[in-house]
């Protein structure tokens, strides 16, 4: 078979990554570790561009966890700056590529500017269709299936639901992403093994995929070789995993358009 007509294969409908290394990425370079998170703000760029080329329907990219705010006050205040004008010049750019985008978390910690800013993105590009783009920002696992456990429990207290209804289910319906694809595949960079609170019930059946790359060094071909090793652990098609990396990249599901 040949990397041609391996074009066909299917690609995993909802990947989630843990951008890691942006600091050590700085740090490496001699720079402050805010330099890393805006070169990382590139990389999320880029990523975004490659799974809507590719077809990909969810992309998850965890952004800023609940336990980040224990970080430096300064680098939190970056952050937290970077976020209101990475919104601010993104997403225009994707509404026009078709690409929705939403906020997954405790949005209640930010500033009034930030979430009415998140708002008005989120309802920008809601009904927009060619890839789900979730930020998870101020998020955690915990919270979230505390969350949703909380919101049973009032149905509970208020006599619309029985205990015995709650089932799997159930409860799942009630988590963040619920009106996704759970994830097929994680990945993390910076060459961590952890998933550091991240979508604790959602990736109970994900494949994972640790890269030794720092964040702001993650590109397509770093992207297809994570693809590449999903594929492989179902099937190689004859193939060796850098054909397969490769069909990857050949791979344009969608027109092609560049973000701009």
């Amino acid at each position: 078979m040949t990397t041609t007509e391996v074009s066909t294969i299917t690609m995993p409908r909802h990947v989630a990554i843990i951008m890691d290394g942006n600091g050590r990425w700085a740090q490496m370079r001699g720079k402050r570790r805010t330099a890393g998170h805006k070169a990382g703000a590139d990389a999320v760029r880029a990523a975004v561009q490659f799974a809507r080329k590719k077809g990909i329907e969810s992309l998850t990219l965890f952004a800023f966890s609940s336990e980040n705010w224990n970080r430096p006050e300064q680098e939190v205040s970056v952050l937290m700056e970077l976020f209101m004008t990475v919104l601010k010049r993104e997403v225009k750019k994707l509404h026009k590529y078709n690409v929705r985008l939403k906020i997954v978390g405790d949005k209640s910690a930010f500033s009034a500017r930030l979430q009415k800013q998140m708002q008005e993105a989120e309802q920008m590009t809601a009904d927009n269709t060619a890839l789900t783009l979730n930020i998870a920002a101020n998020y955690g696992g915990h919270w979230d299936i505390t969350n949703a456990a909380r919101k049973l429990a009032e149905q509970v207290a208020a006599g619309q639901l029985q205990p015995s209804e709650i089932t799997t289910a159930l409860l799942a319906s009630e988590l963040e992403l619920a009106d996704q694809p759970v994830p097929d595949l994680l990945i993390r960079t910076g060459g961590e093994h952890r998933i550091s609170n991240f979508l604790l019930w959602q990736l109970a059946y994900a494949e994972f995929y640790f890269s030794k790359v720092l964040w702001p060094d993650f590109d397509d071909r770093e992207f297809a070789a994570a693809i590449a090793d999903f594929s492989c652990r179902e099937r190689r098609f004859g193939l060796t995993s850098e054909q397969l990396q490769q069909a990857i990249l050949d791979t344009d599901v969608t027109t092609g358009d560049k973000f701009a």
